[in-house]
């Protein structure tokens, strides 16, 4: 009894050890039923395959066929052996069909907008970002899709979009990658600075200057002056930051963004950021694309690491 649990331990050894050309070998003399035929199937020599099943079998310890000039039958444990040995060729065949269709979905071309121009401050860096780590994926941005990029998801002229509204559609699919706060930025001599934070009521005598019109695109504004019913005393569009950062400088004017997208421009210690409103303009940013799309695996990989690239705007600084 101990010499067979000895023997059964053997073989289960090695079974776990087993080259996958053995499992080939034993299927593909079962299939084609001799020597002679498998030596063409598998382009190599008969004395070659004798002597792997040869030494096959002097590793298990038992008779995988018996041979007769016409046919080879398999063993009651080489018929076992046959079964295990399908069972694993047919799991790596569909393993390495799974990974071509997986390589195939990471294949993809992505145009990306967003509803604000301020929002491009950080899409360069990331996109970068993306053609090192995938450079089978190629991402465009889109700027005539900006300002109104869900209908253009949805006309198919883009396939991300960044905006701070959730669409209520069932063909698209949304996911919130992060909140910041906008303040109010001013110089240090502009009479806001004495307040702890700025109201809807400053702004009706002061310049603001945003990036772009139309005013319902602008965060302070839609979400804040609006319902408040109140329209600054001069608006000006400057699509340039440095632009508008210099203006602010000179105490010209002021303009209403969150910190992190400053964060490549020298802010000068003469600038002020103020919260706005009591309890500070918070808002929530949403990546958008068609639900169609979600299953695309170059599309998962863009959302995925845009969350966790942008994740750390909403307690990120200014130094």
């Amino acid at each position: 009894m101990k010499k067979f649990q000895i023997q059964l331990n053997n073989i289960v050894v090695t079974l776990v050890s087993m080259e996958i050309k053995y499992f080939k070998l034993i299927k593909t003399i079962t299939e084609e039923g001799n020597l002679a035929n498998s030596s063409e199937r598998l382009f190599l020599t008969q004395s070659a395959l004798s002597h792997q099943l040869k030494e096959l079998e002097e590793q298990l310890g038992f008779k995988v066929f018996h041979r007769t000039r016409n046919k080879w039958q398999l063993t009651e444990e080489g018929t076992e052996l046959y079964k295990i040995g399908n069972d694993i060729l047919e799991n790596i065949e569909q393993g390495f069909k799974n990974i071509k269709r997986i390589q195939t979905g990471s294949v993809g071309h992505i145009k990306v907008s967003t509803e604000c121009y301020s929002f491009y401050q950080g899409l360069p860096s990331f996109i970068q970002k993306i053609g090192l780590l995938y450079p089978e994926i190629n991402v465009d941005i889109i700027l005539e899709a900006t300002h109104q990029p869900i209908s253009k998801i949805l006309s198919n002229d883009i396939d991300i979009a960044i905006v701070t509204s959730k669409p209520e559609n069932k063909l698209l699919s949304s996911i919130e990658v992060f909140q910041d706060e906008i303040f109010a930025i001013i110089h240090k001599e502009n009479p806001l600075n004495k307040f702890k934070y700025v109201d809807a009521g400053h702004f009706s005598n002061m310049h603001l200057i945003i990036h772009s019109f139309p005013l319902e695109t602008v965060s302070v504004y839609e979400q804040f002056l609006k319902p408040n019913k109140i329209t600054p005393l001069k608006i000006s569009a400057v699509p340039l930051t440095e632009v508008t950062l210099e203006m602010v400088h000179a105490n010209l004017g002021i303009m209403c963004l969150p910190k992190w997208a400053l964060k490549s421009f020298k802010i000068s210690d003469d600038i002020i950021f103020k919260p706005i409103g009591v309890n500070g303009l918070k808002r929530s940013h949403f990546l958008v694309y068609r639900t169609a799309d979600a299953s695309k695996k170059y599309i998962k990989d863009f959302v995925l690491n845009f969350e966790e690239s942008f994740s750390i705007h909403s307690t990120q600084k200014i130094s």
